[in-house]
């Protein structure tokens, strides 16, 4: 017979072999039971981030809860509850619009604006909107004020009246998105252009009116002109009213006086010349008065 030592060795394989599928089985076991529980608590919260709003859909309550969910983590009912996050930032838009102004000149305008929603108001922005409330309301409430108000001004008043054509369309779409629940922080006019025709019909205003101005300055200048010509004629005739009251007074001492004021002023002149000299004439008999006179000779070199 065999000695019973060689039968141990196949009975404690067995025995270790049972105890590892054991701790496999509970092990196992364990990581499902934490994989469910992990599922289970990650279906029952959900987070809104910072800039962020939650509304709330239960099968049960009859659809949109009337609360908004602010930030951070919340519980909710795996299946009968399901969250829709919504952003409550302020955002710009920009609506493009090409309308017709009050002399009927075409004008294409775009407006900025930056919008947000009412968060006490999300559940029925959601509920009669949906999340894409913005698509669906400021391209129409946009255009909608901006031919309105623009309809309401000449083509030249949108550009000297700006400020106030901008502060009419911000007020009448302030109105119109609080109807949308909807709140508008700004609304700018960032770009007005018109049609070619007008801005021809500008440019040749423009030019005639500064050839009006030119022709307004050459008039102001031909009466001043006329003023000084006046002026001037006036001085003289006064001039010579008083030179004929000193004549019939004095006789002709005061033409004589003027023949030595000219005669002076002349042989000032001439002695600045550097090419004139004089020549005395021949003198008479009675001493030079009755000789000839001299001459003044310009000579070149």
């Amino acid at each position: 017979s065999c000695p019973p030592i060689l039968h141990n060795k196949p009975i404690q394989s067995t025995s270790n072999s049972a105890t590892m599928d054991k701790i496999l089985s509970r092990v196992s076991s364990a990581a499902g039971a934490l994989a469910v529980g992990a599922f289970t608590v990650n279906s029952c919260i959900y987070n809104v981030d910072g800039g962020e709003r939650a509304v709330m859909f239960d099968t049960l309550r009859g659809g949109i809860l009337p609360d908004v969910r602010g930030e951070g983590t919340h519980f909710i009912i795996p299946v009968v509850q399901r969250p829709i996050i919504i952003d409550v930032r302020t955002k710009p838009r920009e609506i493009p619009s090409v309308t017709g102004t009050k002399d009927l000149q075409m004008v294409n305008i775009k407006l900025r604006v930056l919008w947000r929603p009412v968060i006490e108001k999300l559940p029925q922005l959601y509920r009669e909107l949906g999340t894409d409330f913005d698509e669906r309301v400021l391209p129409s409430i946009g255009n909608e004020v901006l031919k309105s108000v623009v309809a309401q001004y000449n083509a030249e008043e949108l550009l000297s009246k700006r400020a106030e054509v901008s502060n009419r369309i911000k007020s009448e779409l302030i109105k119109r998105g609080a109807h949308f629940h909807l709140t508008l922080d700004d609304v700018a006019i960032t770009h007005l252009t018109f049609g070619r025709e007008f801005m021809k019909a500008i440019e040749s205003k423009q030019v005639a009116s500064q050839e009006a101005e030119r022709q307004q300055y050459v008039v102001q200048r031909a009466e001043q002109e006329r003023i000084a010509n006046v002026t001037r004629a006036e001085g003289e005739a006064e001039a010579a009213t008083i030179i004929t009251k000193a004549m019939e007074k004095t006789g002709n001492a005061i033409v004589e006086v003027r023949r030595i004021d000219a005669a002076k002023e002349i042989a000032s002149k001439l002695a600045r010349g550097r090419n004139i000299t004089y020549l005395p004439g021949g003198g008479g008999s009675d001493g030079g008065n009755g000789g000839n006179p001299g001459l003044l000779l310009s000579v070149d070199k």
